[in-house]
Formats: C-alpha cells, sequence, structure tokens
C-alpha cells in the first residue's frame, strides 16, 4: 500500500479554498501511483475553528464540501478532516470528525474521543466526543484511525495521563495493525522531539507502523508546523515531510521506506522560521499584504522588521522613525541602517513637537504635578497616532514590536507600543530577542551590530535605561519562566533560584497587575510552552497572593 501526506496550510472557514488544495494534493498524489492521501485535523474546515462550528450554515457547508471532495477525487482514497453533527442529547452541536472518502463517497466516519481543554485547546466547549471507534479495512489492512489528542495519552510515554482511555490501545486491542493520526499540533519550541519520541514509543511497544500528518501554518495566534512522520515498527523515522512548509510525501507500508525531509530542530531556527510562518499567515489570511512597522533602532523592532521582510518581502515592509526629544542620534542612524540592510521603505516623521504641543495643552491640568511616566506615555501613544494613521492611508497592518519580557511586567504603554494588529515577538523573551537577532546576521550583519551591544532603553526620558525599571534580563527572564510557564510560587523561585525574594515578589506582583494590559493587547504568536493568549485565561479583577 503505497500511502501519501497531504501536509496542508488550510484557512479557517475557507471551504473552497481547503477543499481545492485537498484535490489537488489528491490528484498529484494519484498520478503518483498512491492507493490513500491523508490530510489533516479539520483540514476541510481548518483548524481552530472555534465557535464557528456553533453555526449551522458552517457545519452543512462542511458536509456538502467533503461530499464534493469525494466526487473530485475519485481514483484514490482520501482520510481528511471536517465536523459533524452531533447526536441530539449530548448538548453539543458538532463533532471533531475524519472521513474515509472513496468511490466518490464518505464511506466511514471516525470521530475525536479525546477533547483536550488546556492552553490553547478548548474542544470541550464546542464538540462532542466519540462514544465508540471502529477499525477502518483497507486493502487488507486494519486501520485504527485516530485524531491527534487520540494518539497523546500512552501509558508508556506519559508519567501522569490526562484521560483514562488509550483509544490507540483499544483499537489495537480489536486489532489494528497500523496507526493513522491525522493532526492539528501546534509548535513550540522543542516539540518536534517530543512527538516523535510520543510516536516512536507507541510504534514500538505496538510492533506496527504509526503514521501522523500534521497541519501546517498559523491561524490567528498559533503556528503549527507540519513536520508530518511515520515512524516504523523498530521505531526509527522512515518518513517525514518539511516543517513550516506544505509537502507531500510518500510511505511504502510493504517495504517500510518513505520520503524523509531533513526538520528544522535547531531552537533559534525554529523559532524564527515559526515566527515568519505566523506572521506571513496572520496579515494574508486576513486579507492583507503590507504593514507599517515603528523602527526605534532598538532590537525588538530591528527583529520584527526582520521577520516581516522574511515573511511578506522588502517591497510590502515600511519601516517609521519616530524620534522625540530624547531620542539618540545613534537610534535613529541605527534604524537607517537597518532600513538599508533589509531593503524597505524608511519614513521619518518626528514627534518633539507634536509632544510639545501636546504637553503645552495639558499644562494648566497637570499644574503643581511633577513629570512622570505620564510624559513618557504621551510619547509612545503619538507614535501610536502616527502609526494608525498611516495604516489607513497605505491600507498596510500595523506590527507592534513589544517582547513577552515586557509584556509580562508591564514595561509597555496601552494604546501606546502596545497597539497593533498583531505582536509578533510576544511570546519571545528579551533574552530570546538576542539569540534571534544574532540568528539573523548569521550570515551578514542585517541588525546593525550596536543595535544588538547597547543597552536597551524606551528612550523616553534623557539617559533613560530598562535597567532602571528592571533586574537584568538573564534574571527577569528565569523569573517569568518559572512563574509564567511552571507556576511556581515567589517563594519557591527565590529558595531555588537563590535570588532575594524581594525581588522576586516584586516581578511577580508586576506581571499580576499588568493582565489589564494583556487583555488588551492584540494577538501574538504562541511559541513557547505558556503564551500570554488564548491559553492563559488570568482574571483581571482579583486578589493574587503571592
Amino acid at each position: 500500500m503505497k500511502i501519501a501526506l497531504g501536509q496542508i496550510n488550510p484557512t479557517v472557514g475557507d471551504f473552497s479554498g481547503n477543499a481545492s488544495k485537498i484535490v489537488d494534493f489528491s490528484q498529484r498524489a494519484r498520478k503518483a501511483g498512491a492507493d490513500l492521501i491523508i490530510f489533516p485535523e479539520m483540514s476541510v474546515c481548518g483548524y481552530p475553528a472555534r465557535d464557528m462550528v456553533e453555526r449551522p450554515a458552517f457545519v452543512a457547508r462542511s458536509q456538502e464540501t467533503i461530499e464534493k471532495i469525494a466526487k473530485d477525487t475519485a481514483g484514490i482514497a482520501v482520510i481528511c478532516g471536517f465536523v459533524t453533527p452531533a447526536e441530539v442529547g449530548t448538548g453539543k452541536s458538532v463533532m471533531n470528525s475524519a472521513g474515509f472518502l472513496k468511490d466518490g463517497k464518505v464511506q466511514f466516519i471516525q470521530s475525536k474521543m479525546l477533547l483536550p481543554t488546556y492552553d490553547v485547546f478548548d474542544e470541550q466547549r464546542n464538540f462532542a466526543p466519540a462514544k465508540k471507534q471502529e477499525l477502518l479495512p483497507f486493502c487488507s489492512r486494519k486501520l485504527a484511525l485516530t485524531i491527534c489528542e487520540d494518539a497523546w495519552n500512552d501509558k508508556t510515554f506519559w508519567a501522569h495521563r490526562l484521560y483514562s482511555v488509550d483509544p490507540v490501545e483499544e483499537l489495537i486491542r480489536a486489532g489494528a495493525d497500523f496507526i493513522l493520526n491525522i493532526s492539528a499540533s501546534p509548535f513550540q519550541v522543542g516539540k518536534f522531539q517530543v512527538r516523535e519520541e510520543m510516536l516512536a514509543a507507541i510504534a514500538v511497544n505496538n510492533r506496527m507502523p504509526v503514521l501522523m500528518v500534521n497541519q501546517v501554518g498559523g491561524n490567528d495566534s498559533v503556528v503549527f508546523d507540519g513536520t508530518s512522520l511515520v515512524i516504523g515498527p523498530d521505531g526509527n523515522v522512515v518518513a517525514r515531510a518539511k516543517s513550516f512548509e506544505e509537502d507531500l510525501i510518500y510511505f511504502d507500508s510493504e517495504t517500510l521506506q518513505g520520503d524523509i525531509r531533513e526538520p528544522i530542530t535547531g531552537r533559534e531556527e525554529s523559532a524564527y522560521k515559526a515566527l515568519v510562518l505566523g506572521t506571513r499567515d496572520y496579515v494574508c489570511k486576513c486579507g492583507f499584504s503590507k504593514v507599517l512597522i515603528g523602527l526605534s533602532g532598538g532590537i525588538d523592532s530591528a527583529l520584527v522588521a526582520s521577520i516581516a521582510v522574511d515573511a511578506l518581502g522588502k517591497d510590502n515592509v515600511v519601516g517609521i522613525g519616530m524620534p522625540g526629544p530624547y531620542s539618540s542620534k545613534g537610534s535613529v542612524d541605527d534604524a537607517r541602517e537597518l532600513a538599508a540592510n533589509l531593503g524597505v521603505r524608511f519614513e521619518v516623521v518626528p514627534i518633539t513637537d507634536m509632544f510639545s504641543v501636546f504637553r503645552n495643552t495639558m499644562s494648566e491640568v497637570f499644574n503643581g504635578k511633577l513629570e512622570d511616566a505620564t510624559e513618557e506615555n504621551m510619547q509612545a501613544r503619538i507614535r501610536c497616532g502616527i502609526l494608525m494613521a498611516l495604516s489607513n492611508k497605505m491600507n498596510s497592518l500595523v506590527l507592534a514590536t513589544g517582547n513577552k519580557s515586557e509584556i509580562a511586567v508591564g514595561y509597555c504603554t496601552l494604546y501606546g507600543d502596545l497597539a497593533g494588529a498583531m505582536c509578533v515577538i510576544s511570546d519571545v523573551p528579551k533574552t530570546m530577542v538576542y539569540e534571534l537577532s544574532k540568528y539573523v546576521n548569521r550570515n551578514g550583519t542585517i541588525i546593525p551590530v550596536s543595535t544588538i551591544e547597547k543597552p536597551p532603553s524606551a528612550e523616553l526620558r534623557p539617559n533613560q535605561k530598562d535597567s532602571d525599571s528592571l533586574p537584568p534580563y538573564e534574571v527577569l527572564d528565569v523569573i517569568l519562566e518559572d512563574y509564567v510557564e511552571d507556576l511556581k510560587t515567589a517563594k519557591q523561585i527565590a529558595a531555588e533560584r537563590g535570588f532575594n525574594k524581594e525581588l522576586v515578589l516584586k516581578i511577580v506582583r508586576m506581571i499580576e497587575r499588568s493582565e489589564y494590559k494583556r487583555n488588551q493587547a492584540p494577538p501574538g504568536l504562541k511559541i513557547t510552552e505558556k503564551a500570554f493568549g488564548v491559553g492563559r485565561r488570568f482574571p483581571v479583577a482579583a486578589r493574587y497572593e503571592v
């Protein structure tokens, strides 16, 4: 049996576009002699569709589309994901399902049994789980057809399982001799290895091949890396698709041989590729092609500009320099040099005069009060107004440039530098910003060396440095990882890391006090275990005992 893995990049709700890709890949696979082609989870409608699946018209269109795909893919068997109506009495309207298409018809449907509700997943909100599973007979094989999370509960791999049921184990007990898994498994740094090791454990323990086809592309804040796999009974990879690209690969179930692409597994390279892919898909799937970035001469905006150029091309990126009364000449020069190195259009709109007018206008109301963060925030909000005006005029999206460290502790201005259509590096800690910037410069200087080497500063008051308000980023980022990702208390962090307890408490309080800002921030791309976004839902009006 020759099996094709159709690793595609679907758009949520684009039934005609997704169907066209499925049909095109299927026809190519048929011409290559494949008996079966497999596509990702919910590839007909895109994943995650969130509450769109609650619309009856959406479910009806899903059914119509898969029936049309079945007719248009005659000559090859197809497995792809879609949504189906749930049974009455389940309390849900839909199920997350996989359809087996052959001879012009939908001949078999298996729905997902394990519905994840953690991090970015909220499937129990929308879907009813499958009550049973059945084997899919095909080409003298008994196929265990599973959907994403159904394969993530192997008792030999996980020390602590989330579910009492293991769908893979049950299907094998029923007589399966081949495991198929259609997935929409999001990217995060280091997840490649975990996913491959988990699938290898299933293959070895059950002495049979495991095939996993994964979605690729960005949908809102979630990025899918692809890297579809076939693991042999000995645990070795016998087929692998590209990372961060659409791909079509083949695997022979008899010889256990297939196409093998080299994966992108390096920490910096995989993170950077994910950010590029997520940026491109967010902009393009929202119907835009061009972006604007405020270039301050700092490292954050430099990294975002580099990502944007790799995502959209230099002709679709415009940098805006907005020097103020405290901007150094070096910063303006660095921004101009970066733009030249990237080949992007660069415009300068000074804000000093506007800031003076703003300050004078408010002087009577502010009478008797000393200058403080208010005047700093004025500058950030003036810059936001300029960028949004240019966004309207140029029909371009504004990319915010705040990093995870700043957003965590509120070192950003609401309706100022936190504004935009998307915050590209909101899940990139400051220390990783430096690592990724060096990755950008791996083949030559793109980001000016002076940008990387100078002490970071918002330049909103004379001689300002980030270190005036924050501990060194090497310390801050460790505290953030422990508190945000690993859910440790301030007391635990101080004791385990040997940090001053008062410092840790100060940082934790800053994190909690900034929740209202993050609730109003633009969406960002998730690349770590726990990002600020849909996968982290904390109340704003609350007391936190730290």
